[in-house]
């Protein structure tokens, strides 16, 4: 097993900064917005104050509460998992520790609104002409860059492990 010291637990900080930036930005949200009013920025970019109730794309979001504890129960397990990982995770994985720091850091932000608003805040939403994605927050940002590293360490690493064709091809001249 990894010591604390040599674990990628050093990548912590970056959990803890995507932590701050996203309950930071979901209060200002909160503040200067009003529910459901868009306040445009780019012709394909807005922030609208919205409640998600439910998980990702609001899955979920029409049933009449226990889906809250639900997601909380699930977010709080994935969490502890996440600190696992990285406790176990050596070092020398960087790319790997900060795609696990930004997903832990995501899914505690969204957490901390659950349990303190039974929804999570969302309020940047991106959208074409009338079609509109999900409206999202940093938390949600951040879970996505990491989940998307994670892909790329995970296809980096099965590429590398893999002969090379030409290797496992005998030649005869």
């Amino acid at each position: 097993m990894t010591s604390i010291k040599n674990s990628a637990l050093i990548w912590s900080w970056l959990s803890l900064l995507v932590l701050v930036i996203d309950l930071a930005t979901k209060q200002m949200a909160e503040a200067w917005l009003h529910y459901g009013n868009p306040v445009y920025l780019l012709p394909v970019l807005d922030f609208t104050l919205l409640y998600n109730k439910g998980a990702a794309f609001s899955l979920l979001a029409d049933q009449p509460g226990w889906q809250r504890w639900f997601f909380t129960i699930i977010s709080a397990a994935v969490s502890v998992m996440l600190m696992v990982w990285m406790r176990r995770l050596p070092r020398s994985q960087p790319w790997l520790a900060v795609s696990l720091a930004l997903i832990l850091g995501g899914a505690v932000g969204n957490l901390v609104d659950r349990v303190l608003f039974g929804h999570v805040i969302d309020f940047i939403s991106v959208h074409w002409d009338n079609a509109y994605f999900p409206a999202f927050n940093i938390a949600d940002s951040a879970i996505t860059v990491g989940a998307i590293m994670m892909a790329i360490d995970v296809i980096r690493d099965s590429i590398s492990t893999q002969k090379p064709a030409s290797d496992s091809v005998s030649r005869s001249d």
